[in-house]
């Protein structure tokens, strides 16, 4: 099975070795046929603390790392 790739927003990286990417996802309304705009907050693997808030990173899917990390940061 391939691995996910989805691309967001740092929007935390205060822990060591982690941060937390924002990632939107666009649909349309089934009913509505509004456009949404849903996101989901990811806590990813970053090795070398390289990223800061606001850098658009991919991030890619991973064996855990630790409670709350399946994903780690691909590159920005």
């Amino acid at each position: 099975m391939p691995k996910r790739i989805l691309q967001g927003t740092v929007t935390s990286d205060k822990n060591a070795q982690t941060v937390t990417v924002s990632v939107e996802r666009r649909f349309t309304h089934p009913v509505l046929k509004k456009t949404i705009r849903k996101s989901k907050k990811y806590r990813a693997h970053d090795e070398k603390n390289t990223y800061k808030v606001g850098d658009l990173v991919r991030i890619v899917e991973c064996a855990p790392r630790s409670k709350t990390k399946r994903w780690e940061v691909l590159e920005a």
